[in-house]
């Protein structure tokens, strides 16, 4: 997949709260420390404490 549009798919998943559809996107996936972060903020300004977890838990590229 295109990383561009996985990233946009997941910052649309993770404001409307698809859970199942931010774990499909993460599949396999690194992210690198300023995604992560971005990602992860996002989910807390959505409240969503359950997919938050989720980014905080993905693979980070080294």
């Amino acid at each position: 997949m295109n990383p561009i549009a996985n990233m946009s798919g997941l910052k649309t998943a993770i404001a409307n709260g698809e859970e199942d559809r931010v774990k499909r996107l993460l599949a396999g996936q690194t992210l690198d420390e300023l995604q992560k972060s971005y990602l992860i903020d996002l989910a807390d300004l959505a409240g969503n404490e359950s997919i938050k977890t989720l980014l905080q838990d993905a693979p980070e590229k080294p």
